[in-house]
């Protein structure tokens, strides 16, 4: 334990937590900040100091820190019926409900709703009923999955095999399922010289084709991504992508699952990802902003085709032998009911469009022509930017994510929270944020930005 840390909260933080995503050395050197409170778009220490949260907490608390109606919500339902479970023919009419209302709001086809406790939990079970489908409509080969390098689809053994990251394979024994990586649909990184947005979706999806055909389609089962890529970078895809890789997938008989783990409830200024870039999906994840994250929960949604399939084994074999002791939780779905009639009321949805039209404006005009920023890129309430050592060159610094670190570092001081993606910088705001609000975000980063950036030479 760190000497510059006696008997106080911090001490006790390094002395007994191992914290998730972080380097545990540093950690030991330099302790947490341990937030206290919130209230609206911030956040308070237990020193008192407080910080505009520009990333929701982990891109998530959409109706903001402190909402009373949600900590009713709970306390009204921990009165009544404090947990049950859904095994056995057991329910409960939170879980009912929330279940019938993300049926309504979701996509045509998705017409049954399973629920985990988190994203990772939920692209797990996926997952599994693609394979328990598969196996019942007598596919027992289509097993293999393709997501795409840069993805994040979760931490957990199988989730995290779909994951696209390096540091969230490396020393993990992971991709540990049938999964193979296509190409990362980020334009500015991976589009060849002179490229088309067009022609750069073009050779993904052929690249797709290659990649099912390699394998033999009898052996893919799936092909899963985010609407737009969030933790990876925030990427959005390039025009026309979404509407070829479903093309590719309805060709080879490819299941496509849908995770909006980020992007769903409103982040793209649109009710879910899938409404903005036009997908249709087999599977459909949520989680997150499901709650605002003031309880654990996540949704896995699936069409009548894949149910029916399912529904069949189950009745062959006896059982659907796959459950969690805290799905369908039903304080966790009293507060997602409350925290989506929250977001529908207050118009959150249509602010999170007009106010990140705002976000994404000025973060170009701040920033896109600055000598170290590479791109400026986002959609709605969700945007990055990405620095470069070379402008012109797009080369990256060496080591990547010293200078993001020192960026997130600075913004500490200037009193707001952002995340640093090696040395891509993301936001990710509450719904409820305001264009003044979004000024004085900025305000501070710009500040933050100038101090981690003071003295190095462009080139």
């Amino acid at each position: 334990m760190s000497n510059a840390l006696p008997n106080s909260m911090q001490a006790r933080d390094v002395e007994y937590l191992l914290h998730a995503v972080t380097n545990a050395r540093r950690h030991e050197e330099r302790g947490p900040i341990v937030i206290e409170r919130g209230q609206g778009i911030r956040v308070f220490d237990d020193e008192g100091r407080e910080y505009i949260e520009g990333m929701a907490g982990l891109w998530s608390v959409a109706v903001g820190f402190g909402e009373k109606r949600l900590a009713d919500a709970a306390y009204r339902q921990l009165q009544k019926l404090p947990y049950y479970h859904s095994f056995s023919h057991k329910s409960n009419e939170p879980a009912i409900l929330l279940a019938e209302r993300l049926v309504g709001m979701t996509p045509e086809r998705l017409r049954k709703v399973f629920f985990t406790n988190s994203g990772s939990e939920a692209n797990d079970t996926a997952i599994k009923l693609v394979w328990y489908f598969n196996n019942a409509r007598g596919h027992h080969a289509k097993k293999t999955f393709i997501a795409r390098q840069g993805a994040y689809h979760g931490i957990t053994i199988a989730s995290g095999s779909l994951t696209g990251l390096p540091t969230n394979h490396r020393d993990f024994d992971l991709p540990i399922i049938p999964v193979k990586h296509v190409t990362c649909p980020h334009h500015y990184r991976y589009a060849d010289p002179g490229e088309s947005e067009e022609a750069f979706s073009t050779r993904l999806a052929d690249e797709l084709e290659a990649t099912i055909l390699e394998a033999g389609p009898e052996t893919i089962a799936a092909f899963i991504g985010e609407p737009l890529m969030g933790a990876g970078g925030v990427m959005p895809p390039p025009e026309g992508y979404w509407q070829k890789i479903q093309a590719v997938c309805h060709k080879y008989d490819v299941l496509l699952v849908i995770d909006e783990v980020i992007n769903g409830f409103g982040r793209l200024g649109t009710p879910f990802g899938c409404n903005y870039y036009g997908i249709d999906p087999d599977v459909l994840v949520l989680s997150k902003q499901i709650t605002s994250s003031y309880q654990p929960l996540a949704a896995v949604l699936i069409s009548d085709e894949i149910y029916q399939g399912i529904a069949d084994n189950s009745a062959k074999i006896g059982t659907l032998g796959h459950g969690f002791t805290a799905g369908a939780h039903p304080v966790a779905c009293a507060v997602a009911n409350e925290n989506l009639d929250i977001i529908e009321e207050r118009g959150l949805v249509e602010n999170a469009r007009v106010v990140g039209e705002h976000l994404q404006r000025e973060l170009r005009r701040r920033f896109a022509d600055h000598p170290l920023v590479g791109e400026v890129r986002g959609v709605g309430l969700i945007a990055a930017i990405e620095l470069v050592a070379d402008k012109a060159a797009k080369r990256r610094f060496d080591p990547v994510g010293k200078l993001g670190l020192a960026v997130f570092d600075a913004a500490h001081e200037q009193g707001v929270i952002i995340r640093a993606i090696g040395d891509q910088i993301a936001f990710c705001p509450p719904l409820i944020i305001t264009e003044k609000e979004v000024d004085e975000m900025l305000d501070r980063f710009a500040r933050a930005f100038d101090q981690a950036t003071a003295g190095l030479n462009p080139a």
